[in-house]
């Protein structure tokens, strides 16, 4: 699989990925996360035209998994990251998350942070295995808390939620990504 810039006609397909990842949360008495809208088209493109919005293709260079973050409190914060299920467990999503771990580093950012549902098994114990840790309450930086408050408004806090962060290595001119 490759990892490349989202580009405008990937928007929709990357709203489908959403929605199918969704799919799952039913499985977890989670149905208004599965019914829950994928970000706007408007959203994304935002997200694509400052250069944060990566998709993992597959061999006919359509998305399989999406990626989109943004700079809080000089980190990199995943916003989302979604594989499609049928391609689920091929390492898309690490591959992705490593990805935007080398944008973060080039740009001189410390730290990849990220919420997540702390009792799902797609979710805090696959990302304590890619090597992020739990966030203590106290750790939280402004900018983490008003993500997590604007969360809570969304109706995310009915199961229990947490803030992870797994630090960047330095990169170097001779290990930036070209």
């Amino acid at each position: 699989m490759r990892i490349r810039p989202a580009r405008r006609s990937d928007l929709p397909l990357i709203q489908d990925i959403e929605r199918a990842a969704g799919e799952p949360f039913r499985t977890l008495g989670m149905a208004c996360v599965a019914d829950d809208d994928p970000p706007p088209l408007e959203l994304l493109d935002g997200y694509r035209g400052a250069g944060r919005a990566w998709v993992s293709a597959g061999p006919d260079d359509l998305p399989l998994g999406y990626l989109i973050a943004d700079e809080v409190d000089g980190s990199a914060h995943i916003e989302q990251v979604s594989v499609h299920p049928s391609a689920a467990r091929r390492g898309l999503g690490s591959g992705l998350i490593d990805h935007a771990g080398g944008w973060a580093a080039a740009g001189g950012l410390g730290a990849l942070t990220l919420t997540t549902f702390s009792h799902v098994p797609w979710n805090a114990p696959y990302y304590r295995r890619l090597g992020f840790r739990v966030l203590p309450e106290a750790g939280l930086t402004d900018g983490l808390r008003k993500i997590r408050a604007e969360e809570a408004e969304h109706g995310l806090d009915r199961w229990p939620r947490i803030c992870m962060r797994r630090d960047v290595p330095y990169l170097t001119e001779t290990t930036r990504p070209q």
